[in-house]
């Protein structure tokens, strides 16, 4: 193609998208509140494609990676998507009721009621490590709340975005959902729409960007990040066992997972056998050689492999010790990398500064729990936190003492996939949930409505001031000032 005809090509993909962005807005205020039978209906409908492309969205998967573990896919991508959709569907009923509330005293006898109405018209933008799951998890909230969505998927999985896209195309028409993936070259062109509210999955520095976008138009946002969550091993917990479930956080998607363990803490005693440990776990669930195990997955493309080599050549270059949990050709089988464990880590390195967001994990000693604590409160706020401990008053201390969007205990990440839980962020990694209730909270606009009893006399409130029943009600309220303060 000529730089005329991608640029022709380009234009009349934005020009489609600003077109069914005013088709929604249209169809939105046509019928801005869709009944329960018919949200639930498309959540069905949602769900029931899930289960008729499963194969096919697999195989798509694989394909974008290169090579990506089909069980995985299932398991993570679609298995998720569709525990989502059947919890809505039951639950849907009780989300939309009004929620009764009580007057002040003052205006008792009136009623007063907080109805959930959905928003508009929501964008929501997915990353490549989850493509399916992080469009239809907030898909499947959004039309719970009643809105109309517009998709923009990621430029890297065309094969999955075409499935995407076929699959929703069949169940919804395009003023009700609409996908967009790698035909949009500027995503900017996305975010600029004055959407009535943003669900943004990626990384922080993206979601500043999204933000600053969303900003321009008053537009709320959700934004589900990342960070460097962290997995705290008490001495009081197994080490094998620990090591075997850290291990397999940092292994599943090839530790592309935002919720991934990012670096484990570890008593200082027992990191050399916490390494041992992680070794065989490693081996024992994907043997020593991974080059052809189908049950592994690839780093997504090259230059997110050059991001991770380079990461662990400047750790190396400044006296880290790396080691490999599986053979691995650095040259000849680059992206089906092994988890690398990280050893001797000092603050100048990239690998504590930086989201890792792949196979490999810095093992950071500690000699008190307080230590530990300190040194996850010192870096920003992450997404998850994992703490590995049997001791419940060790537990609970940590919880109060540390801050993060979300915890597991003894295990990693399956706090994600509980949806009558939110999911969501703090600080530096995110703000806002989804998934349950909560999600479909998000993505409604909650309106307070006071109804006056026919004969409630709010004109005694009116002016002229200084009426007896004004007096009486300050009175009563606000009590008698301090003379005192001039």
């Amino acid at each position: 193609m000529t730089l005329s005809s991608i640029q022709q090509f380009n234009d009349a993909a934005s020009e489609h998208m600003h077109s069914i962005f005013s088709q929604q807005r249209t169809a939105f205020d046509a019928n801005p509140y869709p009944d329960l039978e018919h949200r639930r209906t498309k959540i069905f409908q949602i769900k029931k494609q899930i289960i008729r492309y499963q194969d096919v969205i697999a195989t798509a998967i694989n394909t974008d990676f290169s090579s990506r573990s089909v069980d995985e896919s299932k398991l993570l991508d679609l298995l998720g998507s569709v525990l989502e959709a059947e919890h809505a569907i039951r639950h849907l009923r009780r989300w939309m009721r009004p929620s009764k509330r009580s007057t002040e005293l003052l205006f008792l006898s009136n009623r007063l009621r907080v109805q959930y109405q959905p928003k508009g018209v929501v964008g929501i933008i997915v990353p490549w490590n989850f493509p399916v799951y992080l469009a239809l998890g907030p898909l499947i909230a959004a039309i719970a709340a009643g809105n109309r969505v517009m998709i923009k998927l990621p430029e890297v999985t065309p094969a999955t975005n075409a499935v995407v896209k076929r699959m929703l195309a069949e169940v919804f028409t395009e003023d009700e959902v609409a996908v967009f993936g790698e035909e949009i070259v500027n995503p900017a062109q996305f975010t600029s729409l004055p959407f009535n509210h943003i669900v943004f999955t990626g990384s922080p520095a993206i979601g500043r960007v999204v933000m600053r976008a969303a900003a321009d138009n008053l537009t709320p946002v959700t934004l589900e990040l990342g960070g460097k969550s962290p997995a705290l091993i008490s001495r009081s917990y197994p080490l094998a066992d620990a090591a075997k479930r850290v291990l397999h956080g940092k292994a599943t998607n090839c530790g592309q997972i935002c919720v991934a363990p990012d670096y484990a803490l570890v008593p200082k005693e027992q990191v050399d056998a916490f390494v041992t440990e992680c070794q065989s776990s490693f081996t024992n669930m994907y043997g020593a050689n991974i080059s052809n195990n189908s049950n592994y997955t690839s780093i997504v493309n090259d230059r997110h492999l050059k991001r991770l080599l380079e990461i662990l050549d400047d750790a190396k270059a400044k006296g880290a010790q790396i080691i490999a949990c599986g053979e691995y050709d650095r040259d000849k089988d680059a992206r089906r990398m092994p988890v690398h464990l990280v050893l001797n880590c000092t603050p100048d390195m990239r690998i504590l500064k930086e989201e890792l967001f792949g196979p490999v994990l810095p093992v950071v000693p500690y000699d008190s729990l307080d230590e530990a604590i300190r040194y996850i409160r010192e870096g920003e706020r992450p997404l998850a936190l994992y703490c590995f401990s049997h001791d419940v008053s060790e537990r609970e201390y940590i919880l109060k003492q540390t801050h993060s969007g979300g915890v597991t205990i003894n295990d990693w990440g399956w706090h994600v996939v509980n949806h009558d839980a939110p999911f969501g962020g703090i600080g530096n990694s995110g703000m806002g949930t989804y998934h349950g209730e909560e999600g479909f909270r998000e993505l409604s606009h909650a309106k307070t409505v006071f109804a006056r009893h026919r004969f409630f006399p709010t004109q005694l409130f009116y002016p002229p001031y200084g009426t007896w029943v004004q007096k009486l009600a300050l009175r009563f309220f606000l009590k008698q000032g301090d003379p005192n303060i001039k």
